[in-house]
């Protein structure tokens, strides 16, 4: 099984970040603000020994691979902004590729959403639009992800790169788009591509162009899971704070059938989740999550991989994701525990064990 994570880049400094949100800003910034908001809620979650990393550093990115690597993950899938011609927080990325280190299996995905004031692409306070263009703007964005698709790290399916795109659905000419992409790919001694859609906290609709779409968690299931008024509201100064039962969720992940409709998916796996760091009493938060609980349904989520998906993948989210909660580095909390629970979750089902915890659900108590 191939556990691949989602690697957000946003770990370093850029002149519009220094425009928009105040000189010095990167994603550390909102994770060393972050309060708690009510009783059991931690935060701030900060990382083993304030180890407040900068992706600009050659050695940052080395720990990276070399820990993924160590607990089990075979490969990163790292966050691409393109904004018809403009990129943004490319640099990480763009330097792993000229130095060709470290060496260690990647995939990208478009997050394609415009960039606002709220995080969601959902705000009229547009930081940096979106605009998709017609062919000529089609082509400069595949010749500027030429390099990658052609290193030999890049992860293929049938000899041909995966590329995920987040919202296909905002793209409005997308499946001429993608077939265009195609016919570039052979034309540059590609063996074409294999387009991931993602199905996440927004509205489906009738995607095609696509050869496979990935389960993104949590914000599936929270969209289109089948819980019954899965979230409780806390009241937090003038407004309502939203909070899932962390096992809720993962109970509606492994109960699930995968949607099929004719095409490979990929089934998806979350650590925990709580964006409070960005958006405060706004966002939404996750009670009851530990490592032994993501090691046990991690486990399971495994295990369907391969028996219900049918998948060789299985996409984590995420890496490194600080300010959503969702992250697998070592925090003050528990150490190198999320990633144990990795390691773990991959060696029961080698031996095919049953997962720790042996029954039908994890008993294990939240931390107080």
């Amino acid at each position: 099984m191939k556990l691949i994570a989602f690697l957000l880049p946003q770990f370093h400094v850029i002149e519009e970040n220094d425009r928009w949100w105040g000189k010095g800003f990167t994603e550390w910034t909102n994770v060393k603000k972050a309060v708690s908001l009510y009783r059991h809620h931690k935060q701030p979650k900060l990382p083993l020994n304030d180890y407040y990393y900068d992706l600009t550093d050659p050695d940052a990115r080395r720990w990276q691979a070399e820990t993924a690597r160590a607990y089990g993950i075979y490969g990163f899938c790292y966050y691409h902004y393109w904004f018809k011609g403009k990129r943004l927080l490319e640099r990480p990325f763009q330097e792993i590729l000229s130095s060709r280190d470290p060496d260690f299996p990647f995939c990208l995905s478009w997050a394609n959403e415009p960039w606002t004031r709220r995080w969601d692409g959902m705000e009229s306070d547009v930081l940096m639009p979106q605009d998709y263009g017609d062919e000529e703007d089609w082509k400069a964005h595949f010749d500027s992800l030429l390099d990658a698709f052609k290193d030999e790290r890049y992860i293929r399916v049938e000899g041909k790169p995966v590329f995920l795109i987040y919202r296909p659905a905002s793209i409005p000419r997308c499946e001429e788009m993608l077939l265009f992409w195609r016919k570039l790919a052979l034309q540059n001694g590609l063996e074409g591509l294999h387009l991931v859609r993602t199905l996440g906290g927004f509205p489906l609709g009738e995607q095609h162009g696509f050869d496979a779409s990935v389960e993104y968690e949590p914000h599936y299931t929270f969209a289109h899971g089948s819980m019954n008024q899965p979230w409780l509201q806390i009241p937090v100064k003038d407004r309502m704070h939203l909070v899932v039962d962390y096992d809720r969720v993962w109970t509606n992940i492994l109960e699930r059938t995968p949607h099929r409709n004719g095409e490979q998916v990929y089934p998806g796996a979350f650590v925990n989740w709580d964006n409070t760091p960005r958006k405060k009493a706004e966002g939404q938060s996750s009670i009851g999550m530990n490592p032994q609980k993501f090691s046990w349904y991690l486990s399971k989520q495994i295990s369907r991989a391969r028996e219900a998906y049918r998948s060789d993948f299985l996409f984590i989210n995420a890496w490194n994701e600080w300010a959503e909660g969702a992250y697998l580095e070592p925090d003050q909390d528990f150490g190198y525990g999320y990633l144990q629970a990795v390691k773990e979750a991959l060696e029961q089902n080698r031996s095919n064990r049953r997962p720790a915890h042996g029954s039908d659900h994890p008993d294990v108590k939240s931390p107080p």
